[in-house]
């Protein structure tokens, strides 16, 4: 945890990792108990992991990236579905170094060109 960054929200934290070799982005999820009961819990990871996949075009390229869900994600998931996972998950990523520079093409500091 100490090599990546991380950036947070009131129902979802980002951790973004660098890693040998390049590739496309790679998700880890981590949902405890403090969520919901275990079909809650599937429920947020399923919609996590969609979220993820339309959004991952927007990490940089060789990255690794664990999403932390806290105990209000089962409440946005309820509340507002896979658009306000993928929104929530979406200002996060955004805020994430090069994140807004790479979805436009351009090459900032330290980043793998496209």
């Amino acid at each position: 945890m100490r090599a990546g960054r991380s950036h947070a929200s009131r129902e979802l934290v980002l951790y973004v990792f660098p890693r040998d070799g390049a590739g496309p982005p790679r998700l880890g999820l981590s949902v405890s108990r403090k969520v919901g009961g275990a079909v809650d819990r599937n429920r947020v990871k399923r919609l996590l992991r969609e979220a993820f996949a339309a959004q991952a075009e927007r990490l940089p390229p060789g990255s690794d990236v664990v999403v932390i869900a806290r105990a209000g994600a089962l409440r946005l998931a309820e509340e507002s579905g896979l658009s306000g996972v993928q929104a929530a998950l979406g200002a996060l990523i955004g805020s994430v170094d090069g994140a807004a520079a790479v979805g436009r093409g351009e090459n900032p500091a330290g980043a793998m060109p496209a």
